[in-house]
């Protein structure tokens, strides 16, 4: 079973792992982050619009497009992301869509470079994979008129087949489509292998979602190794790849696997906006293109306590970024 939305209730969270030897009992830690994460619900809303204000543009879609604009100015690209996952009926699962419409039609009017990402989920994947197949091609078309990108994000392992699927049933029309793919997985070495003949746009993640020892990863070194790893598939593969990543520790990583990769290697980093941002000028001063991550949206809040919820490597992010002024 895959890590789940934690909004249907405290059984459905990721199990986080208990210290060896410990007779079962919670260590400190994870102790301090499930107490953190079960008070989030209380949390005043502007202080946790505050929390999110660096990493959220705003709840509309111009909010989104100006941020875009405003790092046009200063040199980085963007992608554009809606907020939202598996939403509740079809008629969400189509005004999602006809907003990515708006997304790409405002992307184009204003000539940036960027392009949209899309979750499967927001567009109905777990009610009716054909209506969702159908929405991606809609967008996937008209962002083929355009000249722009799309990508398919990659959600809990629930939804993986179906997501790769997806991605196949598409690309063989529309060669704007990429996917992603997550390194936390024990089984996405054999899903890089298993993708078909031609090129291949794919972000590679460490994976926000904690998913249970017996199919993932769960050290962090051992997930920053399984990264690399895939980073070094990837490149052999020929695919074109976006590094999403905030650790420099391991963009050192990647820059040595890109360098033996040679000059085929086609790549780029990608970052959460208003993550660690003092870094994106050291990286694109280093060679790589940096690219911001924009998601915008009214599920803004939803959205956040999710990813902290389940995640505190984010929570720690967002905060030290804040604090520290990164």
């Amino acid at each position: 079973m895959g890590g789940h939305r934690e909004d249907r209730g405290t059984e459905a969270l990721p199990q986080e792992p208990r210290t060896e030897g410990d007779g079962g009992l919670e260590s400190p830690p994870v102790m301090l982050h499930r107490l953190l994460a079960s008070c989030l619900p209380l949390v005043p809303t502007p202080v946790m619009r505050r929390l999110s204000a660096r990493y959220i543009s705003g709840e509309t879609l111009i909010d989104a497009l100006g941020r875009l604009e405003d790092l046009r100015t200063g040199g980085f690209p963007g992608v554009i992301d809606l907020l939202g996952e598996e939403v509740p009926d079809s008629a969400a699962a189509d005004a999602a869509c006809q907003e990515y419409l708006a997304a790409a039609e405002g992307i184009a009017l204003r000539s940036l470079d960027a392009y949209v990402s899309i979750k499967p989920t927001h567009f109905g994947l777990a009610l009716d994979a054909e209506a969702c197949l159908a929405r991606f091609r809609r967008v996937a078309e008209r962002c083929g008129e355009l000249g722009l990108r799309v990508r398919i994000e990659m959600e809990d392992v629930r939804y993986t087949d179906a997501t790769l699927s997806l991605y196949e049933a598409l690309r063989s029309t529309h060669p704007g489509i990429g996917i992603v793919v997550q390194a936390r997985l024990f089984r996405t070495p054999a899903d890089i292998d298993s993708l078909g003949p031609g090129e291949h746009d794919v972000r590679l993640v460490k994976g926000v979602y904690l998913e249970p020892a017996e199919i993932a990863h769960t050290d962090p070194q051992a997930i920053s190794d399984a990264y690399v790893a895939c980073a070094e598939q990837l490149l052999a593969h020929g695919a074109c790849v976006s590094f999403a990543t905030h650790d420099d520790v391991l963009v050192e990583r990647l820059a040595e696997v890109i360098s033996s990769a040679g000059a085929q290697a086609r790549h780029e980093l990608q970052v959460l906006d208003g993550v660690r941002p003092s870094y994106w000028q050291t990286w694109r001063a280093a060679g790589h293109t940096v690219r911001v991550y924009v998601p915008y949206g009214p599920d803004w809040r939803a959205y956040s306590t999710r990813r902290m919820r389940k995640n505190p490597q984010m929570f720690k992010a967002v905060l030290r970024s804040m604090l520290f002024s990164e």
